[in-house]
């Protein structure tokens, strides 16, 4: 995650350690480390008006807890556990993962999702020596999602329920459970204005080939908000992160768990002004053309600020060779391929102010 100024990378690792990178010393450096757990996934900083990043918040697999640290140290100020019942049967689950972390515009609290309780907290941080919690039930196994595009309502995938929940973060109410393709894996989401049912934000599926698309707007498209306006069917199940741009009219799926090489090695392009027309297929791994025998899974579609181009992560194991590749957005043809060493099977790649200013 960015810091709301742009200045700091906060990066978390699978084990539970953070790290907080200054980007405007003359080289990136790490200027405060924490380890919060043994097993994390989520990092995130406060962004409400007042308090931007004078808070950070890290949510661990375990132990199952959230630790609230000091924005520009990582000092821990405050830790809570997640343990609790969940939402459907009502037993006591010692054990449920924060999943996605998100900061709330409308309020001074962080959106905190835990797995397997199924239930949303919004954590008010404005006295956290009084700490106060709202608890949202929404649906078991909650994972990640992102902000619809006027920040407002947050769109989190519950994908072993195949459902959407949809959190007013203004009211701190569950304004819809929305019914989905197999397991739903949004990243953050995709937001664009549909030609026909207006402002919608997609979700591709790990479970099977489908991109669900959800009307957002519930105030001059009432009929279609909350509610799956259309689906498109993808080049198969497996993906894992779909992503647009404000300025682009491509919609890009991926689907690196897919287990035809075909599938995984090359990613789908939808037109929004024409989604009926089917996906191009843009075969990523090839123009990668590394030279030998690894997997090659294109994952994560990220782009530049301009929204002109697009990033593609190719994963091969650790002993074999990866790459990022980058296309032209509007020609859909290759522009660069990145090749070093030190690129071992990478995955996420954050555009900055994208990443600042929740662009996707």
């Amino acid at each position: 995650r960015m810091s709301k100024s742009g200045r700091y990378l906060y990066v978390i690792g699978r084990d539970a350690r953070i790290n907080l990178i200054d980007l405007w010393m003359p080289e990136p450096t790490n200027v405060a480390e924490i380890k919060v757990g043994l097993e994390a996934r989520s990092v995130e900083t406060s962004k409400y008006k007042g308090y931007e990043d004078k808070y950070a918040i890290a949510g661990t697999y375990w132990p199952p807890q959230f630790v609230i640290m000091d924005g520009d140290t990582l000092k821990p100020l405050k830790i809570e556990s997640t343990r609790g019942s969940t939402v459907d049967t009502q037993e006591y689950h010692p054990e449920p993962r924060v999943a996605s972390i998100v900061g709330s515009h409308y309020n001074p609290e962080f959106i905190v999702n835990a797995k397997e309780t199924g239930k949303i907290m919004a954590v008010n941080y404005s006295d956290l020596n009084n700490l106060k919690m709202t608890i949202i039930d929404a649906a078991r196994f909650l994972h990640d999602g992102g902000f619809d595009s006027t920040g407002r309502y947050f769109m989190v995938a519950a994908n072993a329920s195949n459902k959407i929940a949809v959190v007013d973060t203004k009211e701190d109410k569950l304004t819809a459970l929305i019914d989905v393709g197999k397991i739903p894996h949004p990243g953050r989401g995709a937001n664009f204005i549909h030609p026909k049912f207006g402002p919608v934000w997609a979700t591709s599926d790990l479970g099977d080939e489908v991109v669900n698309i959800i009307g957002t707007d519930p105030v001059k498209h009432k009929a279609q908000a909350w509610k799956v306006v259309q689906t498109l069917k993808g080049q198969g199940s497996g993906s894992l992160f779909i992503k647009t741009h404000p300025k682009s009219s491509n919609l890009w799926v991926d689907t690196p768990l897919n287990p035809e090489a075909k599938i995984s090695q090359s990613v789908a392009v939808f037109d929004i002004k024409n989604l009926d027309k089917g996906y191009e297929v843009l075969p990523i791994g090839d123009w990668a053309d590394l030279g030998d025998d690894g997997a090659r899974r294109i994952v994560q579609p990220e782009y530049n600020r301009a929204g002109d181009e697009v990033w593609f992560s190719v994963w091969s194991a650790k002993d074999k060779k990866s790459a990022l590749v980058v296309v032209d957005d509007k020609t859909r043809k290759l522009k660069a391929v990145i090749k070093d060493p030190e690129l071992i099977t990478p995955t996420g790649k954050f555009n900055v102010f994208n990443t600042q200013h929740d662009v996707y």
